[in-house]
C-alpha cells in the first residue's frame, strides 16, 4: 500500500507515533521516527529493522527542524509530536501557554513548511497532523491545549485548500482520550488532585466516550494509513474524530 513511500513520523518514539509509524512499515514504508527522546526512536527504529531512521529533533525548535529536512524529502509527514498538560487558566503561566504553541502548533507549521516544496514538485505528498477532539471543542484546564490544537486544525483546513490541486492532501486526525502514556499521566494528576483512585480516574476518562472506552494507538494508526494511502486522496482538508462519538462535528 506504500511501498516505496518515505514516511517521517515526529513525537514517533512512543504512543500513537509508535503506533504509526509500526503500521506504515507493516505496509511497505521507510520510515523516520523523530523526536527528542534518542533512546525511544532508537527503540522504535530497532523495532521496526529495514533500515528505519531515527532522528533527534526539537519541533519547536526551527533551526533543529530545517536541520532534518536539510536531507530528508519524505513522501508522509505525521506530525504527531505534542504535549498536553492541564491548568485553570487564571494559573496558566506565559510558560505553559507558549510550550503548547511551539511545540502543538508553531512545530506542526515548521515540518508542513519544510515538507510541502518536495512533495508539490513531485506531484505527490500526504500531511497527516494528529490534533485531538479538543481542536474542536474546549474543556476546563486545558486552555493553552485547546488553543493550539484549535490552532493545528485551521492550519491543515487552509494548507489543504491552498494544495488540492497539486497531489498532495492534508488532514488532521482529531482522537479522543488514547491509551497511551500521556494518559497515564493524566490519570496520576487526576488522583493527585482529587484524591480517587487510578482506577476511578481511569473510569471517568473512559466515561467520556459514549462506547466507555480508551481509542488505542492502533485504531489511530489504522485512520493515518488510510489519509498516507491512494485510497485516501479524496480526503483532504478534514479534522476526522475518532473518539467514540463524543464530538459529532
Amino acid at each position: 500500500m506504500l511501498n516505496d513511500k518515505l514516511a517521517l513520523v515526529t513525537g514517533g518514539g512512543r504512543g500513537i507515533g509508535r503506533a504509526i509509524a509500526l503500521t506504515f512499515a507493516q505496509h511497505g514504508a521507510r520510515i523516520v521516527v523523530a523526536a527528542r527522546t534518542r533512546d525511544q526512536v532508537e527503540r522504535v527504529a530497532q523495532e521496526i529493522g529495514n533500515n528505519a531512521v531515527a532522528i533527534v529533533c526539537d519541533v519547536a525548535n526551527p533551526q533543529s527542524v530545517e536541520e532534518m529536512f536539510a536531507d530528508l524529502k519524505p513522501d508522509i509527514v505525521v506530525n504527531n509530536a505534542g504535549i498536553a498538560e492541564s491548568s485553570t487558566f487564571v494559573n496558566t503561566t506565559d510558560e505553559l501557554w507558549h510550550r503548547h504553541l511551539a511545540i502543538n502548533l508553531s512545530g506542526t507549521f515548521y515540518c508542513t513548511r519544510a515538507a510541502l516544496p518536495a512533495m508539490l514538485e513531485k506531484g505527490w505528498g500526504r500531511i497527516i497532523n494528529i490534533a485531538s477532539i479538543a481542536a474542536k471543542t474546549g474543556a476546563p484546564y486545558i486552555a493553552a491545549y485547546a488553543a493550539s490544537k484549535h490552532g493545528v486544525l485551521g492550519l491543515t483546513r487552509s494548507v489543504a485548500l491552498e494544495v488540492a490541486a497539486s497531489g498532495v492532501t492534508v488532514n488532521a486526525i482529531c482522537p479522543g482520550y488514547v491509551d497511551t502514556e500521556m494518559v497515564s499521566r493524566g490519570v496520576e494528576r487526576i488522583t493527585t488532585r482529587t484524591g480517587r483512585s487510578a482506577e476511578e480516574a481511569l473510569d471517568t476518562l473512559k466515561r467520556m466516550s459514549p462506547q466507555n472506552r480508551l481509542v488505542t494507538p492502533e485504531e489511530v494508526a489504522a485512520l493515518a494509513l488510510l489519509l498516507a494511502s491512494d485510497e485516501g486522496r479524496g480526503i483532504n482538508g478534514q479534522g476526522i474524530n475518532i473518539d467514540g462519538g463524543t464530538v459529532l462535528f
